[in-house]
């Protein structure tokens, strides 16, 4: 089982970027979804999160622009990012609580960087 994360890139500030992520292999369930970041010399930080009843929650700094959204039957995540500021420019990790169809226990899994640069 792995995390692969898509969507990142260059963009203007203002503009739009859709991140996307999909838990592939044997997956047999999954709970909590998330979206972290890291800027150059900051530590990761949690820019999002959705339970897998739907229920999202985010950091201050977001609020209003960035938007969760999970796909429970193809196991997949996404982080659609509005009116994106200079600011929001770091390597986006998706993260996820999930149970491989192998085992018996949840386990937290890392989705591989994506870079998201916000610039004119």
């Amino acid at each position: 089982v792995q995390l692969q994360a898509f969507g990142g890139g260059l963009v203007q500030p203002g503009g739009s970027l859709r991140l996307s992520c999909e838990a592939s292999g044997s997956v047999a369930s999954i709970n909590a979804m998330r979206w972290y970041r890291q800027a150059p010399g900051n530590q990761r930080e949690l820019v999002a999160i959705v339970g897998s009843g739907g229920s999202t929650n985010y950091a201050e700094s977001v609020k209003g622009r960035f938007t969760i959204s999970r796909d429970n039957a193809k196991n997949t995540v996404a982080l659609q990012m509005n009116s994106l500021k200079p600011e929001d420019t770091a390597v986006y990790y998706c993260n996820a609580d999930l149970r491989a169809a192998d085992s018996a226990f949840l386990l937290n899994y890392w989705g591989q960087g994506t870079l998201v640069t916000v610039s004119s």
